[in-house]
């Protein structure tokens, strides 16, 4: 039942070119910084990433950007870094834009064993084109599939170590779901504790999910858009 791992380079061992990887946070938070810069020390190439967005230029996704280790991005959101928007528009890059909210029941359904569902969003615009259409409640709905990875990899506050995890605030946006969608999932957290020190009525990802999981050495935590308000 022990799943922790030395390290970071013993967590991300087994990822390899090709790969379908997950990636949770939102924006730059809870994105997990280590296991990404990882990946760029390893140099795994034409990667398929599936992300809320993709970090910023010098950071985040944006890392795997820079040293064109990604060949597809399956995302809702450009967000705030232009070599994504650039290598997107010069063809570059595959991507596939989806709606957040079917990206994250996507994510969930590919956990839970459902291949695919109805949903109405994106009806009538290009992420419908080719997709089968029925009408509910007299509504009509696009078909969309449910994703999976071979490697989730989420970020996390706490976790214990049977792998139980637990996300603070904007973090619980896309790790939770994709903590299950991997065949291999793995986490790094801020803080490791001992089984049974995280109280079950809050933990946010059990760790049935979880295979592998380890203590980040260095967190960053940066803010992708700094707003302050002015001086009185």
């Amino acid at each position: 039942m022990n799943k922790v791992v030395d390290n970071v380079e013993a967590a991300c061992e087994g990822i390899e070119d090709g790969m379908t990887l997950m990636l949770g946070g939102f924006g730059l938070c809870g994105i997990p910084e280590n296991c990404i810069a990882q990946l760029v020390k390893l140099g795994v190439k034409d990667l398929t990433c599936i992300s809320n967005n993709a970090g910023v230029d010098d950071f985040g996704l944006g890392l795997l950007l820079q040293k064109r280790q990604i060949k597809k991005m399956i995302s809702s959101y450009v967000g705030e870094n232009d070599e994504f928007e650039r290598q997107m528009l010069s063809g570059e890059l595959e991507v596939d834009l989806i709606p957040q909210g079917s990206l994250a029941e996507r994510c969930r359904a590919g956990g839970a064993g459902i291949p695919a569902f109805y949903t109405p969003a994106g009806y009538g615009t290009e992420v419908a084109e080719g997709k089968e259409v029925k009408v509910y409640n007299g509504k009509p709905h696009i078909l969309e599939t449910a994703l999976t990875a071979d490697f989730a990899i989420v970020k996390a506050w706490k976790g214990d170590t049977e792998g139980n995890l637990v996300f603070k605030a904007t973090a619980r946006n896309f790790n939770p779901m994709m903590a299950m969608a991997g065949k291999i999932t793995i986490a790094e957290v801020e803080e490791l504790v001992p089984a049974g020190e995280l109280d079950p009525n809050f933990i946010h990802t059990p760790g049935i999910f979880v295979q592998r999981i380890f203590q980040g050495e260095k967190f960053e935590k940066r803010i992708e858009q700094r707003t302050v308000r002015p001086r009185a």
